[in-house]
C-alpha cells in the first residue's frame, strides 16, 4: 500500500504528515511526502529553506516507524499531485484542507477539492486545527 502526502508551507502541514505517517507505521504503507514547487520559472526558490522544511517531515515521519520517500516537483499543485498519484501508483492520498470558503475558494480554486474530484484512488482530507487527528504511540 502507498500513501501520497502532499505537503506545503502551511501551518496544516505537521497534522497531515503525522496522521498520514501514522497510518503508514499502523498499516505498513509505504508513505511519499510531495511537494509541489508552484514558482514560475526563473523565480529565485529558497532552496536552504526549502531542503529543511522536507527534511523536518521527513524526520518526523521516519519516527513513527513509517517507511518515507520524498520528491520535490515543479509545475501546479492539483496537477501534480494527481499526476504524482498515477507515476507512483497511490492507495490513498491524505491532503490538508485549508478551509477557504466563499470568494476566495471561487476564484483561486481549490486544491484539495480538484484533488478530490480528479485523483484516481481514496483521498482522505485532513481539515485545519485537526491536531488529533492522529494518536502518537505511547
Amino acid at each position: 500500500m502507498t500513501i501520497l502526502c502532499p505537503i506545503d508551507f502551511s501551518a496544516a502541514t505537521e497534522a497531515v504528515v503525522m496522521y498520514s505517517a501514522a497510518l503508514a507505521a499502523g498499516t505498513g504503507a509505504k508513505l511519499r511526502l510531495l511537494h509541489v514547487l508552484a514558482a514560475e520559472p526563473g523565480t529565485p526558490v529558497d532552496d536552504v529553506a526549502l531542503a529543511r522544511h522536507m527534511a523536518r517531515h521527513r524526520e518526523a515521519a521516519l519516527a513513527t516507524g513509517a517507511q518515507v520517500t520524498t520528491a520535490l516537483i515543479p509545475g501546479d499543485a492539483a496537477r501534480e499531485i494527481v499526476a504524482e498519484a498515477r507515476r507512483h501508483p497511490a492507495d490513498i492520498i491524505v491532503i490538508g484542507a485549508h478551509g477557504q470558503t466563499g470568494l476566495t475558494r471561487f476564484l483561486m480554486g481549490s486544491t484539495a477539492e480538484t484533488v478530490v474530484r480528479t485523483a484516481p484512488c481514496v483521498t482522505l482530507l485532513v481539515k485545519p486545527g485537526c491536531q488529533q487527528a492522529y494518536r502518537q504511540s505511547a
